[in-house]
C-alpha cells in the first residue's frame, strides 16, 4: 500500500502532510490577532466566510515565530471535521512511498518529536510526517474558532 504526501519548507526543514487531510493550498493573508490565544496561533481569516484559525507552524513546534511575507503560504487542513490553516514557508511537491517505508521518530525529546507521525527517506532528503491530530488538539486552538 502507498501513501501521498503534500510536502513543504518550515525553518529549512521538510515537512509532510497526508494529501487527503489538504483542502486547499492559499497564498499569505494577513490574520486578524485574537487576544488570549495561544503565541502559536497566529490569528483567523476568512475563508469564504468561515473563520478559519490559522496556526504558525514553526511557533507550534517549539522554534521562533514565523515573520510572514507574500511568500509564505497557508496550508488549509480538514482534521475531523475541523478547519485550520498552517503557515508553512513554501509548499515543495506531492510524493508517493510505500506505507511500510515510514519509520518511527527518534526519541530524542525534542519538541517536535510529540507532533510526528514518523520518518520517510524520499529521494535525498528525509521528510518528517506530521501527525494532525496531535498538532491542533489543544482547547485553545478551538477556541479561536
Amino acid at each position: 500500500m502507498t501513501r501521498q504526501l503534500i510536502t513543504f519548507e518550515v525553518e529549512a526543514q521538510t515537512f509532510g502532510i497526508d494529501i487527503m487531510a489538504i483542502r486547499e493550498i492559499r497564498a499569505w493573508t494577513p490574520t486578524t490577532r485574537l487576544p488570549h490565544v495561544p503565541h502559536y496561533v497566529a490569528g483567523v481569516v476568512n475563508l469564504r466566510g468561515t473563520v478559519l484559525p490559522v496556526v504558525d507552524l514553526a511557533a507550534r513546534l517549539g522554534w521562533r515565530a514565523t515573520e510572514p511575507t507574500a511568500r509564505h503560504v497557508i496550508i488549509v487542513t480538514q482534521i475531523a471535521g475541523q478547519f485550520r490553516g498552517l503557515i508553512v514557508d513554501s509548499v515543495s511537491d506531492i510524493v508517493t512511498f510505500p506505507t511500510e517505508a515510514l519509520q518511527s521518530p527518534p526519541a530524542t525529546g525534542d519538541a517536535v518529536v510529540p507532533f510526528l507521525e514518523g520518518l520517510v527517506s524520499i529521494e535525498d532528503r528525509m521528510v518528517m510526517v506530521l501527525d494532525l491530530p496531535s498538532l491542533t488538539q489543544a482547547n485553545d486552538i478551538a477556541e479561536a474558532a
